[in-house]
């Protein structure tokens, strides 16, 4: 019994650390000047720097870009959330014709890749004078995160039992009332979950967003891109745009911990 929980361990720990390896390893590139990174291998910097942070910050092209990821981001998260609920509400407790084929279409625009609606979004947004505006990569985020938001939200809803509602009617509550005075309290693991993963998306994704936008709303993901010049890759800056990048995940994960692993012990992801 020792000896298998001693291996259990040391699974866990060799996973763990086969895990935060790369992570490391970016963030110690982050600290160092691109000399030492390039001339010899080193575990642990022999000198540190906070140039490459220092460059992001004061640099307007990496802080700009860095502040439109997070507008469109937080935006399609919020728009995702206020169309998915109700949504989803409906799909959960009201049968209505054609709700099964309407579901199934739902998921055939997140089965669909990106590139599909590369033509279609630019023509659009430049004709409505979107293009390179934070809420064109929102908006076009939306098609992919909507459907997903949808299909996890129902499956959390329709989880909660029926009587919930015939209770609530009971105690004189109108639908809006039950909605969001009973209804979403009970959902917050299936809210915890819908927002990471839209989160995740809108933050990784790089075609839409680098197509749908130009020098003034350019992403941090594209500017990342952009970082080769005539004396080569800036690799220190590069990695301290990359530990930037990963903040942003970590802090989400952080808030809707509690949540996020209930959503995955009870709902359908």
């Amino acid at each position: 019994m020792i000896s298998s929980r001693l291996t259990n361990k040391l699974v866990i720990a060799g996973y763990a650390l086969f895990l935060l390896l790369p992570l490391y390893w970016l963030l110690a590139m982050a600290l160092k000047t691109n000399r030492d990174i390039v001339s010899r291998l080193e575990w642990f910097p022999a000198s540190l720097t906070l140039a490459n942070f220092a460059e992001i910050f004061t640099n307007p092209v990496w802080l700009d870009g860095f502040i439109n990821s997070l507008t469109y981001v937080l935006l399609n998260t919020a728009l995702s959330l206020m169309v998915a609920l109700p949504a989803a509400f409906s799909f959960s407790r009201y049968r209505f014709l054609g709700d099964k084929h309407l579901f199934f279409w739902l998921l055939t625009n997140r089965m669909s890749p990106p590139a599909v609606f590369l033509l279609p979004f630019f023509q659009l947004y430049s004709a409505l004078e979107l293009f390179d505006t934070p809420i064109a990569v929102a908006l076009a985020h939306c098609l992919f995160t909507v459907p997903l938001a949808v299909w996890i939200l129902e499956g959390f809803m329709s989880g909660i039992p029926r009587t919930v509602d015939d209770m609530a009617k009971v105690d004189g509550h109108s639908t809006l009332s039950f909605f969001f005075r009973i209804f979403l309290p009970a959902l917050k693991g299936g809210i915890g979950v819908t927002v990471f993963f839209c989160f995740m998306f809108s933050w990784v994704e790089l075609l839409l967003a680098r197509t749908l936008t130009g020098s003034e709303a350019k992403p941090m993901v594209v500017v990342m891109t952009r970082t080769v010049s005539a004396s080569g890759l800036d690799w220190g800056v590069l990695a301290a745009a990359g530990v930037l990048t990963v903040l942003p995940g970590l802090i989400v994960v952080w808030f809707v911990r509690n949540h996020l692993v209930r959503g995955f012990a009870l709902g359908r992801v």
